[in-house]
């Protein structure tokens, strides 16, 4: 890794745990959690950057990937990024989806989602950045979310940049 690169991770873990955001309060984020299906992926395929930015991310915040796995290709896909994935079973996958974030201490989570199974997760996350691609984005998942973004390579650029975070969230 050259010296630029080690300095960019060095501002990065200095800056992301705690975000003092006017207005919003402070985010002293430990946990990413995110859907795939329709959120990193498209027809079961993780999104070109996604996984360079996840890697990026990896180094200070831990990620979570929880799905229904829609296409059968999440573990596929995701090989190779440090991130635990959780297959979702049964009904009720935006409760299962809010009670693994309150579970990780929904102070300390940013959630990704796009669906209306996001919903819950993105309502009880420090942060919800609801996710527009090629699946759009359900209303109710916008609603509940502080942030919308057209595309996750976005969402994941508020962390890899917080300063693009804070403003934002400022109020």
């Amino acid at each position: 890794m050259s010296k630029i690169k080690n300095v960019r991770a060095r501002e990065i873990l200095d800056n992301m745990f705690e975000i003092e955001i006017p207005g919003f309060g402070k985010a002293k984020l430990e946990h990413l959690v995110s859907d795939f299906t329709g959120t990193l992926s498209v027809d079961g395929r993780l999104l070109p950057g996604v996984r360079g930015q996840f890697n990026e991310i990896a180094k200070f915040l831990k990620i979570h990937i929880l799905t229904a796995d829609t296409f059968g290709k999440a573990k596929k896909e995701l090989a190779g990024i440090d991130c635990r994935i959780r297959i979702l079973k049964g009904k009720n996958h935006d409760i299962q989806k809010e009670a693994y974030v309150k579970k990780l201490g929904a102070e300390k989570v940013v959630a990704f989602g796009n669906g209306n199974n996001d919903r819950k997760m993105l309502k009880a996350a420090k942060i919800g950045i609801a996710v527009s691609q090629g699946e759009g984005c359900a209303v109710d998942a916008i609603m509940a979310a502080n942030i919308h973004v057209k595309n996750v390579n976005i969402g994941l650029d508020l962390l890899l940049h917080p300063k693009r975070c804070k403003a934002t969230l400022r109020f």
